[in-house]
């Protein structure tokens, strides 16, 4: 009989830690099959739009975090950090390539319409386009051609997305608020959380556990 995990992940498209994050799960989730071949894995990818309040143009990267921040040498120590946890993970985030930080409202929308039309796996190239646009080659994700030309590229014709790209920085309101927290957060089976990008062995242990925990439950019953 085979078992199940699921697993929810809250994320934010202009996070670097997220695309981090989503690395080290993909490794436990290898390690995971290796460990468990029968389990049966359902991932749900819901977006955070950690900015509502940013403009529909968004704002100048640099300018951004130099506000956030509050100074030129605490945005490199910032961006190194990211960039060490990064090539840690098997990725090359280009920050210097990002020109916009953008209102991320757009693309959770079009991320939430694609999990209504397309299969799980369409839905994950999908993200992954998206992120590689903006961390890769710094697209900005708060204009309608770019997010129409990723979709499209991913199978979704326009007049099914058009709608839901509304280029008028009206929040993203998702289903879920269990990421008040911050992103990426990870929730095994509706009961274990794991917050920020940990490393694959501390999500692979979550996974375990929820598993376990499933066990014991279906012994007991």
């Amino acid at each position: 009989m085979s078992r199940s995990l699921r697993i929810d992940v809250f994320f934010d498209f202009i996070c670097p830690w997220c695309l981090i994050g989503k690395r080290q799960l993909e490794r436990a989730l290898a390690q995971l099959r290796l460990d468990h071949p029968g389990v049966v894995v359902e991932l749900a990818w819901h977006g955070v739009q950690l900015l509502p309040q940013m403009p529909a143009q968004g704002e100048p990267f640099a300018e951004f975090y130099l506000n956030r921040l509050g100074s030129a040498e605490a945005v490199r120590l910032r961006q190194a950090q990211v960039q060490h946890a990064a090539a840690a993970a098997g990725l090359q985030i280009d920050l210097s390539r990002i020109a916009r930080m953008p209102n991320t409202a757009d693309a959770h929308r079009l991320m939430q319409r694609a999990a209504e039309l397309l299969a799980p796996a369409q839905c994950e190239v999908l993200l992954e386009r998206l992120f590689a646009a903006y961390f890769h080659r710094g697209e900005d994700l708060g204009e309608r051609a770019t997010l129409l030309n990723i979709a499209e590229s991913c199978g979704l014709q326009q007049a099914a997305v058009v709608d839901c790209l509304r280029g008028d920085a009206t929040p993203f309101v998702g289903a879920f608020s269990a990421a008040a927290g911050g992103v990426p957060h990870f929730i095994f089976d509706r009961r274990r959380s794991v917050s920020g990008a940990q490393p694959a062995e501390v999500l692979l242990a979550a996974m375990h556990e929820a598993l376990a925990h499933s066990a014991a439950q279906g012994l007991s019953a």
